[in-house]
């Protein structure tokens, strides 16, 4: 008992000694900063608008002061300061310590050199390490403040509705000294304290280093700093006690995630990434060793455009392999409710953009914060150049743990202390399997990234005896590492299924709706412009203007923006860049179709044939039916008027319900016009669903369910490219935490013999639990938007029931008609043979995509067809034009041919092979 007392006083005596609030002739910390004086002068003027330097500087600044608050909220204010160094400091490290509630950048000869911000410890910028004679002692300075925290403005809550009316207060604009040598020993102290009260009293080295802290007490006089040194290699006598060969090896990086919206919107976002990254470039000035990888295409072509100089020097960090592109996707999208086509676009776009900027790709797939993961992932990351994956939100599933860590996952913080050191190799599950974990270290969402407290923090940790190492690294170190081991390493199939979030499947209905609209859009305009330039060489494909709107589209995909997990700022964004590109889908003559004739040409944008009932402009104006068949990704004239098979007949009941009937399906609604019952005639079953019932209001999650005469234990759920069956009972921990999961167009509950799907086009959230289908259709909570869901929504879902599977019925091609409508356009001319573009010989082959090839392949004179696997079978299908194909090569989904992937060009067509949801990209040539 003794002993453990001794200990504790020990430990309270160092604490002491770092900062005592009652005795400052014996506070260290105290002393960090010695003299001090206020700016010379102080101005200021504030804008609402997000201005460049060039037009502030040139504005009329007015006086201002220390203690004075500005605002209100998303408000910019433009500091002048002047600053006079007193020609005493000669020869010391002088700081201009800045500190107030908001967000602020400085700009030092028209460029940005240093980011502030309170919460991520950046809150002085240095002026001089040693201040020489020779040197200005007198300068001016710009402050660029925004009115906004690191995390938006809320109210008492990270993730409450920002406070509009909320100020920010400057307290601290002046110059200081800066005592670099009690900065060491504090390092010295902190590392030294942290061992003895976290490695723990079983610990021989936790004795050790309570025992070297308590001795540099004894020899260290804060009023003499020639004791310092004595002090400082006490320390460094048990730091330099190395590690033995079996320690663990964490491989820190520098990293600064930041969300490209979340509680503020995409503006704030281009200039918090100059702060960080600015900041992380004057760090790297006197810290070569250090690494920093940084993810997002869009966040590097937002400070290409808005920061030129800073750009410059962030392309030349990159050539030396400090600063260090990730992720290869123009943003860290969802990675759940984005088409399989969006996220082809994803990496596309995004590798596309590192290429070119940087003469390379990425290597790995960056997706620290996003909601959950798509089975369909893996594939798609390989065909982009991409094999290795870093993510840490499984981290925080709400209900089980994850399992397996090192090839996934980053399980410490972002602190760099060894509080987290410690932590990473304590949640690392992979022991005994590998040795090497990843750390990622820095104050993200602008917060600047790495300190030098940080990184002077891993240094004393390097490879101390009792520590895990600690080693400045890259990414392709780590997973190198990891990759000589990877036989050890568990393999698991199937989503990475995130157990918190659920809600972001519904919430933000116009944004979802919003984005499925787009995708449809780009998917037709694509579709129709290829075969405009196929038909017509005199049409030009309108390349960049649909870069333009895939960039645009797969910004609003962004893990905080399309789940709706963001302010009403961000969703007004969204929504402004949806309706530009909705602008586009009502145009056909853009596509190169259309023209003056009397009568209608019907285009199909689907792989398969189609006959539908559509609705078409007659001679005086008014609309009338036609029942037309278009063939496979082509066009046909309207022939005749629409006379139906059968008649409906529509009856009427005493007690006020009625009955419809026509032939396939027979229905009952009750008086209140709530769906009763619902029979597949042909088939004698009856699915009897029921409606949801209430309406759109605040704290509200409206669902429709549809309890069916249905038992299976799994329901099927689309997903991109293909499809995925998840359970429908609650046996096991896994299985509830599913209580609602994510689906695409269609989900689908069968037996042996007959089923029942639901279909829907705007649609993510979902649950098949026992017999019950559910699909969620608005979710109205407070935070951090107020007015989620709050309005007039129009959506479209549909029950069907078929005999079969959901295979032999069609149920993934009536999916796709339900959101791939029929286009009714001017003919061009009277008389025009219906005409086929594309067609594939197999039900189990969806055609998904046909675009023009990029830059540098047969420039203008190729496209891409890409094509899925869809029922979960493995098949052979040929794929069949009309078109003047000269070649045709199979490629990746960066368009670059494959070695061995030259297709012969048969009289049936392209013979292609696909195994279960395989993805496949054709190159082809046109002879013209």
């Amino acid at each position: 008992m003794a002993a453990i007392k001794h200990r504790r006083t020990a430990l309270e005596r160092v604490e002491k000694f770092l900062s005592d609030t009652y005795f400052t002739d014996c506070n260290l910390r105290g002393r960090l900063f010695g003299d001090r004086c206020p700016a010379a002068s102080l101005s200021c003027f504030q804008t609402p608008r997000r201005i460049p330097y060039e037009e502030a500087v040139a504005q009329e600044f007015g006086p201002a002061q220390v203690g004075e608050s500005f605002g209100p909220t998303w408000e910019t204010c433009w500091f002048k300061v002047e600053l006079s160094i007193p020609p005493a400091w000669a020869g010391r490290e002088v700081h201009f310590v800045w500190e107030s509630d908001g967000e602020g950048m400085v700009w030092r000869d028209a460029q940005p050199v240093q980011g502030l911000t309170k919460e991520g410890e950046k809150t002085s910028y240095i002026l001089t390490r040693s201040l020489k004679e020779s040197e200005p002692h007198s300068l001016t300075l710009y402050v660029e403040l925004a009115c906004n925290g690191l995390f938006g403005a809320g109210q008492g809550s990270m993730i409450a509705p920002p406070d509009p009316d909320r100020r920010v207060t400057l307290s601290k604009a002046e110059l200081v000294v800066f005592n670099r040598d009690v900065y060491e020993l504090l390092m010295d102290l902190e590392i030294l304290l942290d061992m003895a009260q976290l490695l723990g009293e079983e610990n021989q080295r936790s004795f050790q280093a309570l025992y070297t802290a308590n001795q540099m007490v004894n020899v260290c006089d804060v009023t003499d700093p020639s004791t310092f040194p004595a002090a400082h290699d006490l320390a460094a006598a048990i730091f330099s006690q190395r590690n033995g060969e079996s320690q663990h090896t964490i491989h820190a990086m520098g990293h600064c995630h930041i969300d490209s919206a979340w509680l503020w919107p995409y503006e704030e976002t281009i200039r918090k990434c100059a702060r960080s990254w600015v900041t992380v470039v004057h760090l790297m000035e006197h810290n070569p060793e250090l690494t920093f990888a940084c993810s997002q295409a869009q966040q590097f072509q937002w400070v290409q455009s808005c920061y030129p100089g800073l750009y410059a020097r962030i392309q030349d960090l990159v050539a030396k392999g400090q600063f260090i592109p990730v992720g290869g996707t123009w943003v860290e999208m969802d990675g759940n409710l984005p088409s399989g086509e969006s996220m082809v676009r994803q990496f596309l776009q995004g590798q596309r953009f590192f290429q070119e900027q940087f003469g390379r790709i990425c290597s790995e797939f960056w997706l620290p914060d996003t909601f959950g993961y798509s089975a369909q992932l893996p594939q798609l990351m390989r065909g982009s150049g991409i094999q290795r994956f870093l993510t840490q939100k499984l981290s925080w599933n709400l209900v089980n743990s994850f399992p397996v860590s090192s090839a996934a996952f980053s399980p410490g913080d972002a602190l760099g202390v060894l509080e987290s050191m410690l932590k990473t190799v304590k949640n690392n599950k992979d022991k005994g399997r590998v040795n090497h974990s990843a750390f990622l270290f820095g104050f993200g969402d602008g917060g600047g990234g790495p300190t030098q407290k940080m990184l002077d923090r891993m240094k004393r940790m390097r490879d101390t005896d009792g520590l895990p190492r600690v080693q400045i690294s890259t990414p392709d170190q780590l997973f190198s590492v990891l990759e000589k081991e990877s036989s050890q390493l568990c393999t698991w199939v199937g989503e990475l299924f995130l157990e918190l979030h659920n809600g972001t499947y519904t919430t933000q209905a116009r944004i979802k709706k919003g984005n499925r609209e787009c995708e449809r859009i780009l998917h037709d305009v694509e579709v129709l412009s290829s075969l405009a330039v196929a038909q017509d060489t005199a049409f030009q494909y309108p390349a960049s203007q649909l870069q333009q709107l895939w960039r645009l589209l797969l910004l609003n995909q962004f893990h905080d923006v399309l789940p709706g997990s963001c302010i009403q700022l961000v969703v007004e964004d969204a929504l402004q860049y949806y309706t530009g590109e909705q602008g586009v889908g009502a145009a056909p003559a853009w596509w190169g179709w259309g023209g003056s004739s009397p009568g209608s040409l019907v285009l199909n944008t689907l792989s398969w044939e189609r006959t539908e009932v559509i609705a078409t402009p007659g001679p005086d104006g008014a609309e009338t039916l036609a029942l037309v068949t278009v063939p496979s990704m082509g066009y046909a004239l309207v022939q005749e008027p629409f006379v139906p098979p059968q008649p409906v007949a529509v009856r009427k009941q005493e007690d006020g319900s009625i009955t419809m009937e026509n032939g396939v399906i027979a229905v009952c609604l009750d008086a209140m016009g709530h769906l009763t019952s619902l029979q597949l005639l042909d088939s004698g079953r009856s699915v009897s669903p029921s409606l949801a019932r209430g309406c759109c209001e605040a704290h509200k999650f409206l669902k429709v369910e549809f309890p069916v005469q249905v038992r299976s234990t799994n329901a099927t759920y689309e997903i991109q490219f293909g499809h995925l069956q998840r359970p429908t009972h609650w046996n096991t921990s896994w299985d509830w935490a599913r209580f609602e999961v994510w689906a695409h167009k269609w989900l689908d509950l069968s037996e042996h013999g007959f089923g029942v799907a639901l279909l829907n086009d705007c649609k993510y959230g979902a649950s098949a639990h026992r017999n019950v289908l559910s699909l969620s259709l608005l979710r109205a909570p407070k935070s951090p938007d107020a007015t989620a869901d709050i309005g007039h929504h129009q959506f479209t879902y549909a029950v069907m029931p078929h005999r079969g599977s959901f295979q032999e019925a069609g149920v993934i091609q009536q999916a796709y008609n339900l959101n791939f409508p029929l286009h009714v356009v001017p003919a061009s001319r009277a008389q025009c043979p219906a005409w086929s573009a594309f067609s594939v010989s197999s039900p189990a082959i969806v055609l998904e995509t046909v675009k023009q090839a990029g830059a540098g392949v047969e420039e203008g004179r190729a496209v891409v067809v890409r094509l899925y696997e869809a029922l979960g079978s493995t098949v052979t299908a040929w794929l069949q034009t009309p078109l003047p194909v000269k070649e045709a090569m199979l490629c990746d989904l960066l368009e670059r041919p494959l070695a061995q992937g030259r297709l012969p060009l048969e009289q049936q067509g392209l013979r292609l092979s696909f195994t279960p949801f395989r993805v496949l990209s054709v190159l082809l040539v046109w002879s013209h």
